[in-house]
């Protein structure tokens, strides 16, 4: 079976413990989520049909070494799991970027799985897939987006009692535009807590309108 793919290309990587490095992005199409604050729009509907095989061809035709199948929400589509396994499987260093609602244990071990969970701003914080939180390992990341000093909060308070921070990379990403990123730097020093500001390299190298970079 095919893939829906909205985009694919080579760049740097813009978030996550892997930012600044060089690697090749799958974006798959549709989205379950409606974020007030979503970047990628363009990513609900549409996009082209591709093979595994033809993708897996496109990421081991650049020298990087690193993979980024991201969305939309790339576990709405089942064949998404035969194609993060294909990319593992080719000696390729796998990410998936999930947006937390749906459940991460199917994926692939070798996979180094970025877990969204939704703050109150984003309008979908109901969605949450929780039970994500006792799947994951220390080749895994948590990211949460911030609009303000309250979903600071309530983000800390729903993980204090799996102190994920302890284990694996737990990242804060200010919603461009909206959130001063020295804001959100205090926030991170005033909590005392081993949990990381997060931005959004890409917007600040080549702005946030600017597609496939």
């Amino acid at each position: 079976m095919a893939l829906l793919i909205t985009e694919t290309f080579y760049s740097l990587m813009g978030e996550s413990s892997f930012a600044g490095q060089p690697g090749f992005f799958i974006r798959l199409s549709g989205c379950n989520l409606r974020c007030r604050y979503c970047d990628t729009t363009y990513a609900y509907e549409g996009g082209a049909e591709r093979s595994v095989p033809s993708l897996v061809a496109a990421a081991q035709a650049h020298e990087a070494r690193l993979v980024l199948v991201t969305g939309g929400e790339p576990l709405l589509q089942a064949e998404s799991l035969k194609l993060m396994s294909a990319l593992a499987e080719a000696g390729l260093t796998v990410l998936l970027e999930t947006n937390g609602s749906l459940p991460i244990a199917p994926v692939d071990p070798r996979v180094h799985r970025i877990v969204d969970i939704k703050c109150p701003s984003s309008g979908m914080a109901e969605h949450n897939y929780l039970d994500n939180l006792n799947y994951l390992n220390a080749n895994d990341e948590i990211k949460l987006v911030v609009s303000d000093r309250g979903d600071f909060d309530w983000a800390l308070e729903l993980l204090r009692p799996w102190q994920p921070w302890e284990r694996l990379p737990v990242l804060f990403s200010p919603v461009f535009g909206v959130l001063a990123p020295k804001e959100l730097a205090a926030w991170i020093l005033e909590s005392r807590l081993p949990v990381r500001l997060n931005l959004q390299l890409h917007k600040y190298i080549w702005g946030p309108e600017v597609r496939g970079v």
